[in-house]
C-alpha cells in the first residue's frame, strides 16, 4: 500500500500539448492530493479525466481573491494539494508565486514536480545561444510599451523569450525589427503538439511568411542576443545608415550598439560621417 502524501503544497508541471509527457510522479501526485488548485477547471478536468483521477478542484488565477489564496494555505496545513496551470510548468508567466510564497512564510512544505516548459523547449530547438537567456514573459499589448520593453531590454547579453500570442505576433516583429535590428529572431509554436514549428530568421522574413500563413496556437517568440553573428563594418554602415532615416546620429548609434554589441562611441564617430 503507497504512503499517503504528506501535507504541503506540491507544484505540479503538465503537458503543454502532448499527454504523453505526463510523468509516472505527476500521476502520482494528482492522484494522491486532497484537491487541486487549477486556473481553469475545464482545462484541468479534461486531463485528470484523460488520467483516470478524480479530485477536488479549486480555481486559482489571476483574479483569485485573498480568502481563495487562505483557504487553499489552510488546507496546504494539514493535507496535500497541487497547484498547477493550464499547461506547462505553474509560475512560469502563470499565476502562483503570491501562493508559495505565503506557504513557505507560514512553515508549510513546498515541493515541485517538474516538467514540460514551453520556453525552454523553445530554447532547445531554435538554434540561438542557450548559455545565457532571459525569460520576460509577454511583451506589452500597446506599442510604445513594448518598444520600451524592447529597448530595456537590448542590451542584455542573452537571448530573450518572451511568450506571444498569434494575433500580436507581427506587431512584436514589427517592433524587434525596428528597436533591435540585426538580431537573428525564432519563432516557436504548437510545441510538442503535431504540427510544432519552429521558424527562424530577420523579423521582416518572418513578418512575410505569417502573414501569408497567418499562424494559431501558443507562441513563443525568442530574439538573439547582442554580438551573436559578428556583424562588419559594412553591416555595421547599413545599420547606421538605416536609422539614421529617422533618428539622431546619437540615437541611432544607441540603437546599433543594443542591436550588435559594437561600442556606441565609435558608432556614433560612424554615425556623423555617415550624415
Amino acid at each position: 500500500m503507497e504512503q499517503p502524501l504528506a501535507a504541503g503544497l506540491y507544484i505540479v508541471a503538465t503537458p503543454i500539448g502532448n499527454l504523453g509527457d505526463v510523468s509516472a510522479r505527476v500521476s502520482a501526485i494528482l492522484g494522491g492530493v486532497a484537491a487541486v488548485a487549477c486556473e481553469d477547471t475545464r482545462v484541468t478536468g479534461k486531463l485528470l479525466n484523460h488520467l483516470g483521477i478524480k479530485a477536488r478542484l479549486v480555481r486559482y488565477d489571476d483574479h483569485a481573491s485573498d480568502a481563495t489564496r487562505e483557504h487553499l494555505l489552510g488546507m496546504a496545513a494539514t493535507s496535500a494539494i497541487a497547484l498547477v496551470s493550464d499547461a506547462g510548468t505553474p509560475l512560469i508567466s502563470d499565476p502562483g508565486y503570491r501562493l508559495v510564497k505565503a506557504a513557505r512564510d507560514r512553515g508549510i512544505a513546498v515541493t515541485s514536480i517538474p516538467g514540460p516548459s514551453a520556453a525552454i523547449v523553445a530554447l532547445t530547438l531554435a538554434g540561438l545561444p542557450s548559455d545565457r537567456f532571459l525569460f520576460a514573459g509577454f511583451l506589452p499589448n500597446k506599442d510604445k510599451a513594448r518598444r520600451d520593453v524592447l529597448a530595456e531590454l537590448g542590451g542584455v547579453k542573452a537571448t530573450l523569450v518572451f511568450y506571444e500570442t498569434a494575433p500580436r505576433l507581427e506587431d512584436s516583429l514589427a517592433a524587434i525589427g525596428d528597436v533591435l535590428p540585426g538580431r537573428d529572431v525564432a519563432v516557436a509554436r504548437e510545441l510538442t503538439k503535431k504540427f510544432e514549428e519552429c521558424r527562424s530568421g530577420s523579423p521582416a522574413d518572418l513578418i512575410a511568411h505569417y502573414a501569408a500563413h497567418p499562424p494559431k496556437g501558443e507562441i513563443v517568440l525568442l530574439v538573439g542576443p547582442p554580438g551573436a553573428v559578428e556583424t562588419s563594418g559594412e553591416d555595421a554602415d547599413a545599420l547606421l545608415k538605416e536609422a539614421l532615416a529617422t533618428l539622431k546620429p546619437s540615437q541611432a548609434a544607441a540603437e546599433v550598439a543594443r542591436a550588435t554589441g559594437l561600442d556606441r562611441k565609435a558608432l556614433y564617430a560612424r554615425a556623423l560621417e555617415l550624415k
